[in-house]
């Protein structure tokens, strides 16, 4: 402990003058001891003066500060400057009694005896701290709120238009089948199968904004993903823009559908590129991070825990606060064309992988993304072998359940072709009684998930009562969250399409379904 000084050489006056200052006031000496206290610093602090002078400053200091802390105050002795209240800063202190809280510090600096002190004015800025959390809780509440209001929305639609779609894509390919190769209208079916593909992939934009399309997780490696996608990625930003990837020895894995990631980052960079019309640098980066409970607090929606994050960087023309408040909305967009989902449907994804997306930028200094992706210990599986093609149908009994007329019709038509025998039930009170009175067992069953009077999944557990080991392959625009829990694991025996699906898609699900050898019962 060294002697507390005071200035002025007693500094009676100078002592009483400082005790009337509103704020807490610490003087410290070059080597981090305190000499200096005023009685504020003792009612914030919870010591008593005496107990603070000569004992080192980093007594106040929250411990995970204190390592660093010497560091930073040898380089304000190197070059003393006067530092105003409210600088911007996030810092931190500690009372007697342990407890941490949000303070602002100003710091200037006197001479005394030819040695440097530092004076830091400390004022406790809780109350205002969990104010702005609160407000900043509130907007993040309100923007999610909205972001749930328009994803239910357009789920809704993108399920419905999904219906029509399939219609088309699938009547434009019986077409062509009946028309000979060279013919002018084979060109023209071909431009209605394209367009309709087109509109297919922005339902599915709109169903992953929404968190309802369907997804396939695997344990990935993120710089695998990166790595694969990279001259890809080059190829899309063009010569003027400058790519740099960086990324940590030994990532852990993330639990994600590996297309849907690979969307991610080629929505970001054309993003980033078309933010850089004159050229620019684009830079990402992929890191193992934990996020604290401190950062849980300010982030309620956030688990505190490991997590692997993905940050992309563009040196573009920025975005303003009125925009960034619009960015994961769909349809919003500042550029001439587009459809304006790049965003939303990185925003869908991110936070269907239970993860968080944060977005910084300011007009003329570029943006910046961050996604926390929770971190797995377990290692990234290999990606499976494309399936082989299957052989068509042997005239197995097909049931095929559907409310909208058009649907089932086309999915008719689609196994009538590829070999199958197909019964048809517009509602699931009608398939029950045809698996009840049918001369033959039924070998599969295709159902629609959503019906009206009766879900799918309710269908199917009154079916298997009557056959219970009969094959299931459910069909939704939805993704496998408005299946029961237990819909896809309690049997082998079960199988989903997304809508809208080809021909070669449902054949080959319903192929592999009936090839596949149920588990042995434990």
């Amino acid at each position: 402990m060294r002697p507390a000084r005071s200035p002025g050489g007693g500094g009676s006056t100078f002592e009483q003058f400082l005790d009337f200052v509103p704020d807490a006031i610490v003087g410290v000496d070059r080597d981090g001891a305190i000499v200096l206290v005023n009685r504020q610093a003792g009612s914030l602090f919870g010591f008593a003066r005496g107990e603070l002078l000569g004992e080192a400053v980093e007594k106040l200091v929250p411990a995970r500060f204190r390592a660093i802390h010497p560091q930073h105050r040898s380089g304000y002795f190197d070059e003393p400057r006067t530092r105003p209240m409210g600088a911007g800063v996030e810092l931190f202190a500690v009372r007697e009694d342990g407890t941490e809280f949000p303070v602002e510090i100003s710091l200037s600096h006197l001479e005394l005896d030819g040695e440097t002190i530092a004076i830091a004015a400390v004022r406790d800025i809780s109350e205002r701290a969990e104010s702005e959390r609160e407000k900043a809780l509130q907007d993040q509440l309100q923007r999610s709120r909205r972001l749930e209001s328009i994803g239910q929305l357009a789920g809704g639609i993108a399920h419905d238009f999904n219906n029509i779609l399939g219609v088309i894509m699938n009547y434009a390919e019986f077409v062509a089948d009946e028309l000979e190769p060279e013919s002018k209208a084979q060109a023209d079916v071909e431009e209605i199968r394209r367009a309709a593909e087109r509109a297919a992939a922005l339902t599915r934009q709109l169903l992953i904004f929404s968190r309802r399309e369907v997804v396939k997780p695997e344990l990935l490696d993120l710089a695998s993903v990166i790595g694969e996608l990279e001259n890809l990625l080059r190829r899309a930003l063009g010569e003027r823009v400058e790519m740099r990837v960086s990324t940590d020895q030994g990532l852990a894995a993330i639990e994600a559908d590996p297309s849907q990631i690979e969307q991610v980052l080629v929505n970001l960079a054309v993003n980033a590129r078309d933010a850089m019309p004159e050229g620019g640098r684009l830079l990402i980066e992929a890191e193992n991070t934990e996020l604290d409970e401190e950062y849980a607090y300010m982030h309620p929606d956030t688990k505190p825990g490991r997590y692997v994050r993905l940050k992309v960087s563009d040196t573009g023309l920025g975005m303003d606060g009125e925009t960034l408040e619009h960015i994961f909305e769909p349809f919003f967009t500042t550029k001439s064309e587009g459809t304006g989902l790049g965003l939303a449907t990185v925003y869908g994804i991110v936070t269907g992988a239970g993860g968080r997306i944060d977005v910084y930028s300011e007009p003329g200094f570029g943006t910046t993304v961050k996604i926390h992706l929770p971190a797995s210990s377990a290692a990234p599986t290999r990606p499976a072998a494309a399936p082989p093609d299957h052989e068509g149908g042997k005239g197995e009994v097909v049931l095929v359940v559907e409310d909208e007329p058009d649907v089932k019709r086309m999915a008719e038509r689609i196994l009538s072709k590829g070999g199958y025998s197909v019964i048809g039930a517009a509602h699931g009170r009608d398939a029950i009684e045809i698996c009840r009175d049918a001369e033959q067992a039924i070998d599969l069953l295709l159902t629609d998930v959503i019906m009206p009077e009766m879900l799918g999944t309710e269908l199917v557990e009154r079916v298997r009562a009557i056959q219970p080991e009969l094959p299931v392959i459910y069909m939704s625009g939805y993704s496998h969250d408005v299946l029961a829990p237990q819909a896809l694991t309690a049997s082998d025996r079960s199988a989903f399409i997304e809508k809208p699906f080809n021909a070669r898609a449902l054949l080959r699900a319903v192929r592999d379904l009936l090839e596949r050898k149920p588990e042995a019962p434990a």
